[in-house]
């Protein structure tokens, strides 16, 4: 293995180290005590000092040193390895690929045309054409893990650019009279467009996924869930985008745990009783589930959890039956699988996880034997609220009792037929059984099922008992906004009018909201455990909202419901394909996505008629959030006509709901409003044309029948595009919010203070804490990423890394006024502010509150006293400060240090020096005055510099002197050192001259950018030039 080489002082290196071989320029040598048969002891306390002192001894106990007697064959062995060091890499990186060579001298391309190190991973390139207006440039983009690149060469002329992920705000696929189909790639500044695409259906997927990997991981890496895998950048090649695809829609077709990983993909067929045939489709293969679906999605649905699993067994195989499988399950039924590729091995891992499994829930269960509790037995309700706060209808209770009477029988049917349980087979013919409803008895059972929460529930048993005991008496602000929302559930229903059924509801929201804290507790959350308490038992609706929010919602329930949102910008784009009429006539449709938005969050639960609603909520547990697209579609279908014609925002609004409302049921032929559409109606203009009743199962069967071919597939790349632009529109929203926050209090121009706040972003994505949440990073740099910045943005050069990098640290401690070491963009404009729009006069009192306490530390070179008393002392850094503020000797000796280092390159720099030497000696002049006066005995002097500098800081008073003024030292004021400094012009004119914040913001950008692609390597290095990029 290759390390990369470093200087090391030859004396040190003979200490723990033998020398094997020598000659003039090079040394062998080998840790001492390794090899020797003779000195196992002394060896393993050298190894054990030498693996603490240097860490390359983990790796290996040889290493070879260069004596760099000449400095060009230093160079030139630091090279050589470099060299070699990325040759490893290249190789290992082409290793992963299906054509190692041609990927190696594709790697090789890209680093020489970009300059981009091996830390910048290639993950794929294409052949195609990017369009400069009418003409097309052939090349090949190049896809990296931060960026997408592209380079031409023809006719002599060399075209190339990168664009970062993070800028990419929209991905589309269009076609125009010119070119076929072509990849538009829309950035706030411009937009790209590429065609003659080999296989441009990957292409587009493959930028898809990166864009949004990338965009996810900066922009809200904690509040959207993404994969272990993905969270490392360096390990993404293009055989895992296409495992992470696939894993992604077998997570949403089978509405899987989202921590669930992928194993096994494999053709086969499965015997079907009800067809007495056998289906052909594919087995997906998880850590807890084997899944089947036929070859048409949604024709035949299979999912086996391995904890209802006895055995998976071979069997013989014949010419009608090749390769078969039995798998047995714990209701004495059994499944044949056959036609499966690599039988045996699959077979044998399938035994090793089903062993895996059984021996930790045997494990769980005597653990839970053993620490069984009574408590909360007699709290916890055991059956659901509805039997015993059944709604009546009057005039309609035999209607009802046959209907559902009806309902159960041909459920009971069905399940004779398909199986009964989770691993029932799932058909169009229970999709068509839902569709008219779930009966009463059985909804609780079959939402259960449908959703897989029954083998939660029984792979964890006593698990929400637990969650209940731990949250009861807790205070949060989620359990405040679980009060406050617990009586608007369902107000209308008889069991939320009772202590039982809101103490049930109560549990529910806190135990998830324990269990979660993540989500915590998020509205219309109450509204959906309202409903599923009322149908399923109160431990069974808990491991319902867990499916709901953690596994056929995703992203919903957050801070910002990113889901939703995301959904919403599909659902826009479905109107656009499969209602182009109404898109035509209604351009804007964020006001249908609006009012769209509690269909998605609620279920439909807050629009429709109680009754009406749940059977919604039946598709939903079958179908996933594709029932809620087919039934918006649906919906907006029905009133396409009247929306087209509506005049503004208000009337379409009046429409849908108005619709909405009249939607009944078997259940409710006179239903009531649910509140917030009663109250909606109320409210509804006459002129608003009439929408005639509708029954909800003629609705749920026309949107399957018009919509049905929407497919999970479909949804879930439609979604990985949109989460993109919503994304980023977040950030604009969040851009807007910051800037119009700072605006008012500073004189930088808009246009520079919206690009410092895009640098300063980008600074907090750079060095992004992964300790801290998004909210809690969001506007605030750290310590180190306020220095990076400060390197960036300081209008003044330093003649010393060092200072420099002291006066940064000074300046984020004065700025760090909460001391929680976090400085916000508030803070950091007003500090540029300063720097480059204000006075000569608050310069100066910048500069120097930067050689005072708090700001000025006992010893620069002790980090660890950033962290002392000190530091975090109560006193309030005030901006005006007393003229009255005197200065020990050290800190005008930092000050005048400050303001030496501040004129190294400036072309006044002769004359500056020549002045800062007159005002230097100047203000010693007055020190040692002030202190002449101080020793004589003149008391009121003494006493009047005391209270002015206790008044101003009493920092001082921590070190244990009673006064800033000892006997022993002088002490100069601001206002003298302002005085001062005013008497020599080269420093006015120097402190007073305008400095251009649009170059240095230009420059600063082209830096960071620079740096956080990676391309300096070396600082200086005329390899790394500037990129032409968007």
């Amino acid at each position: 293995m290759w390390l990369n080489p470093e200087e090391v002082l030859l004396k040190n290196a003979l200490k723990l180290w033998v020398t094997v071989r020598s000659n003039d320029f090079f040394l062998l040598q080998r840790r001492r005590g390794h090899g020797e048969p003779t000195g196992r002891i002394t060896g393993l306390l050298v190894g054990a000092l030498d693996t603490v002192l240097d860490s390359n001894a983990r790796v290996t106990p040889f290493h070879t040193l260069v004596l760099l007697v000449v400095c060009s064959l230093g160079v030139f062995v630091k090279g050589k390895v470099k060299g070699l060091i990325a040759e490893e890499v290249r190789g290992r990186q082409a290793a992963q690929e299906e054509e190692p060579e041609k990927f190696r001298e594709v790697l090789l391309k890209f680093e020489l045309h970009f300059g981009l190190p091996s830390s910048e991973k290639l993950v794929t390139y294409y052949s195609c054409c990017c369009w400069k207006g009418r003409v097309p440039r052939q090349g090949f983009l190049y896809l990296s893990i931060n960026h997408m690149a592209f380079y031409s060469f023809l006719l002599g002329k060399e075209v190339k650019f990168v664009i970062p992920w993070a800028e990419v705000t929209r991905l589309e696929r269009v076609s125009t009279g010119l070119m076929t189909e072509a990849i538009r790639v829309n950035t706030r500044q411009r937009q790209r467009e590429f065609s003659m695409f080999l296989n441009l259906d990957e292409a587009f997927g493959v930028i898809g996924q990166l864009a949004d990997i990338a965009l996810r991981r900066l922009l809200d890496s904690e509040g959207l869930e993404l994969d272990r895998v993905l969270q490392q950048p360096t390990r993404i090649t293009k055989r895992i985008l296409e495992e992470q695809a696939l894993r992604e829609y077998v997570l949403a077709l089978f509405r899987l745990p989202r921590g669930e990983r992928l194993h096994e993909v494999a053709s086969c067929s499965v015997w079907t009783p009800h067809g007495r045939c056998h289906t052909a489709g594919t087995l997906y293969t998880t850590d807890s589930y084997l899944c089947f679906s036929s070859r048409e999605e949604g024709n035949c649905i299979l999912l086996i959890p391995l904890s209802e699993v006895l055995s998976i067994e071979k069997v013989e195989s014949t010419s009608l039956l090749p390769n078969p499988i039995i798998v047995s399950v714990r209701t004495k039924k059994a499944f044949q699988l056959i036609e499966l590729p690599d039988r045996d091995e699959l077979v044998e891992n399938l035994n090793s996880r089903l062993r895996s499994l059984q021996w930790k829930q045997s494990m769980f269960r005597s653990k839970k034997d053993g620490r069984r509790s009574m408590v909360l037995r007699n709290t916890v309700n055991s059956e659901a609220l509805m039997t015993a706060f059944h709604q009546n209808q009057p005039g309609t209770n035999d209607n009802n009792v046959s209907g559902e009477q009806v309902k159960e029988r041909l459920w009971e049917d069905h399940f004779l037929e398909f199986g009964r349980g989770v691993h029932m087979f799932r058909t169009d013919k229970i999709q068509r059984l839902v569709a008219m409803g779930i009966p009463e008895s059985l909804r609780g059972e079959l939402w259960m099922t449908l959703s897989d929460a029954s083998s939660e529930l029984e792979s964890h048993q006593g698990y929400y008992t637990s969650m209940v005991q731990k949250s009861m008496g807790l205070s949060s602000l989620a359990t405040e906004e679980i009060e406050r929302d617990l009586h608007r559930s369902l107000p209308d229903h008889p069991a939320f009018q009772n202590p039982t059924g809101i103490a049930a509801l109560r549990r529910v929201l806190t135990a998830y909201a324990h269990r979660n804290p993540k989500i915590g507790y998020c509205q219309s959350m109450n509204i959906l455990a309202s409903v599923l308490l009322l149908y399923a038992k109160e431990e069974e609706a808990f491991w319902l909202l867990v499916a709901v929010c953690e596994r056929m919602l995703p992203d919903y329930f957050n801070r910002r419901v990113i889901g939703a949102q995301v959904d919403q910008s599909v659902f826009e784009e479905l109107i656009r394909e499969r209602l182009p009429e109404l898109a035509e006539h209604v351009p804007d449709l964020s006001t249908l996505s609006s009012v769209s938005l509690s269909w998605f969050l609620t279920l439909f639960l807050s629009v429709l008629p109680f009754h009406s609603a749940v059977c919604v909520v039946d598709c939903f547990f079958f179908h996933g959030i594709k029932a809620i697209f087919q039934l918006g579609l649906a919906a907006l279908e029905a009133n396409s006509a009247q929306l087209s014609a509506s005049t503004d925002d208000g009337q379409a609004l009046m429409i849908l709901t108005s619709f909405l409302d009249q939607v009944g049921s078997e259940e409710s032929s006179c239903p009531p409003s649910s509140p917030l559409a009663a109250e909606e109606t109320s409210s509804s203009d006459a002129d608003i044309p009439a929408v005639g009743p509708t029954n909800i199962t003629d609705l749920i069967s026309e949107s399957y029948e018009k919509f049905g071919d929407l497919t999970v597939r479909q949804i879930e790349r439609l979604r990985c595009r949109h989460r993109i632009q919503v994304l980023q529109a977040h950030e604009d929203t969040t851009k807007e919010n910051a800037l119009r926050i700072v605006t008012p209090d500073v004189s930088i121009p808009p246009e520079n203070l919206a690009d410092v706040y895009d640098l300063f972003k980008a600074a907090a994505w750079r060095y992004a804490d992964s300790g801290r949440s998004y909210m809690e990073r969001q506007y605030r740099l750290d310590r180190p990423q306020f220095k990076s910045l400060y390197g960036l943005l300081a209008p003044w050069p330093g003649g010393s890394n060092q200072h420099s990098d002291t006066l940064s640290n000074r300046t984020f401690t004065l700025l760090d006024q909460d001391c929680d070491n976090l400085v916000t963009f508030k803070e950091f404009a007003g500090w540029l502010d300063t720097l480059y729009c204000e006075e000569l006069n608050e310069k100066i009192r910048l500069l120097y509150r930067l050689h005072i306490p708090p700001a000025l530390t006992e010893s620069e070179d002790d980090p660890s006293l950033m962290k002392s008393p000190l530091l975090s002392t109560n006193r309030p850094l005030y901006v005006n400060l007393p003229s009255g503020r005197s200065k020990h000797t050290r800190e005008f000796i930092q000050f005048c240090k400050t303001l030496y280092s501040m004129f190294h390159g400036d072309p006044e720099e002769n004359d500056l020096f020549q002045a800062i030497a007159t005002v230097t000696s100047l203000v010693l002049q007055i020190g040692e005055a002030g202190h002449r006066g101080h020793s004589s005995g003149s008391e009121v002097t003494s006493q009047e510099e005391g209270r002015g500098a206790t008044e101003d800081a009493g920092v001082d008073a921590s070190r244990g002197n009673g006064s800033l003024a000892a006997e022993n030292e002088w002490t100069v004021s601001y206002a003298q050192i302002l005085a001062s400094l005013l008497t020599e012009q080269a420093l006015v004119n120097f402190f007073e001259k305008p400095v251009d914040l649009s170059a240095k913001i230009s420059e600063a950008k082209e830096k960071q950018y620079h740096q956080r692609a990676g391309l300096f390597s070396q600082p200086g290095n005329p390899k790394f030039a500037p990129i032409n990029h968007l």
